[in-house]
């Protein structure tokens, strides 16, 4: 579950995780349009920004390991025009398509792994980001916990009733069959607990609009963070 492990990330302390919400989202900009403006024979400059984000990970406490393997995860999804350009006859353009999907899904990561979930929606709402497309966000992310829980619940209810024998696989068919079945018991359990949870909501006062105990404040610091990383972010993108 890696939406677990992410989360887990966030709760920690780091200079990074102190920083404003608002000032990270602006250089998660600003360094998106950074990488998909740089041509693609500029290799140097990809590398500065693999640089600039493995040193924003050491200085925010995260593991390099874990967080390469879970940007790789977009790459399968850029792999496929990847090789239709390499194909075409231009494999440095090519090269140029996985790299930049893989740094902008590290750094959307990196943005993720050291600001909670809480902190970030209210920056998007502040940001005036439509209510509908923060309220979306906010209930897929949290309903992932539901879907999450329910699907360990039906694994482990469905490993204590399997009376299969050590090393023994069912047939391809009845695997599939298995699987369709569970799909579908897990699809209208957690729609019925996430029924209960948003019932739970009102009762408790909720009225469409997420708000945070604590508002953060953007202070000076975030300010010099924020100013500093763009011209980073812009110094590594003209260095041609």
């Amino acid at each position: 579950m890696h939406h677990v492990v992410v989360e887990r990330w966030s709760r920690q302390s780091s200079p990074l995780h102190r920083r404003d919400a608002r000032g990270k989202l602006g250089v998660l900009v600003a360094f998106l349009v950074a990488v998909s403006t740089t041509p693609p024979p500029a290799q140097l400059v990809f590398a500065g920004y693999g640089v600039m984000l493995l040193a924003a990970a050491l200085a925010s406490r995260l593991p390099l390991r874990g967080m390469i393997a879970r940007a790789a995860l977009v790459l399968p999804f850029s792999a496929t025009f990847a090789l239709l350009t390499w194909w075409a006859g231009d494999p440095v353009r090519a090269l140029s398509l996985a790299e930049k999907s893989f740094l902008s899904g590290l750094a959307a990561l990196l943005l993720i792994a050291t600001t909670p979930i809480p902190r970030l929606l209210a920056a998007l709402d502040s940001l005036h980001v439509p209510r509908t497309l923060v309220l979306v966000i906010q209930f897929l992310y949290r309903y992932l916990f539901v879907i999450s829980e329910q699907a360990q619940h039906m694994r482990l209810a469905a490993l204590s009733r399997s009376g299969r024998q050590r090393g023994q696989r069912p047939g391809l068919v009845s695997a599939f069959r298995a699987a369709a079945g569970a799909v579908g018991v897990l699809f209208a359990r957690s729609w019925e607990r996430a029924g209960g949870i948003y019932n739970a909501m009102l009762a408790r006062g909720f009225r469409g609009q997420f708000t945070l105990a604590e508002p953060e404040r953007f202070r000076a610091a975030d300010a010099l963070f924020l100013c500093a990383a763009v011209a980073m972010c812009v110094s590594i993108r003209l260095a041609l």
